[in-house]
């Protein structure tokens, strides 16, 4: 079944995963993208504020895309996203980490510019087992709806 906008109210909406991050991915990653020390060699690391190896954070978001694709994305209606209203990083991911995505939306309305569709914000926040909340971004999708029929429009 798609997920259109009408399947979106405001409220929690769902956890996904959890996903486990290997200290080889956050060095791949790291190598490609985001070549700081903190997130490639374990000494450069422990003399950072981090005080150890950890993931960029846009790893760190990537990662969570990927759970949003794979738990809901990959089955809604969705149209992409006129980008990300915010996106803090507020602990380290470190290697090992077993991470859980935990998905609210904070917002649903129709568009006023193209109302066979809906705006759909949601507040996403990736956390480790320990509960250390790692991540929060809030980003709108937008969504087509139903028509009066319940096809997609």
């Amino acid at each position: 079944m798609t997920l259109t906008f009408e399947d979106f109210p405001p409220g929690p909406f769902g956890s996904f995963g959890p996903r486990h991050v290997s200290r080889d991915e956050i060095i791949a990653f790291a190598s490609e993208f985001d070549p700081q020390p903190m997130h490639l060699d374990e000494g450069a690391a422990m003399q950072s504020m981090l005080k150890g190896l950890s993931g960029s954070g846009w790893h760190l978001c990537s990662l969570m895309m990927r759970m949003m694709f794979d738990g809901f994305i990959s089955r809604t209606a969705s149209l992409g996203s006129p980008g990300v209203n915010e996106v803090r990083w507020l602990s380290p991911l470190r290697p090992d980490d077993e991470l859980t995505l935990d998905v609210a939306v904070v917002e649903s309305r129709v568009s006023r510019s193209r109302p066979s569709t809906g705006i759909v914000t949601f507040k996403c926040r990736a956390r480790n087992k320990a509960g250390a909340i790692l991540c929060e971004m809030e980003s709108p999708i937008i969504v087509e709806r139903r028509d009066s029929s319940g096809q997609v429009s």
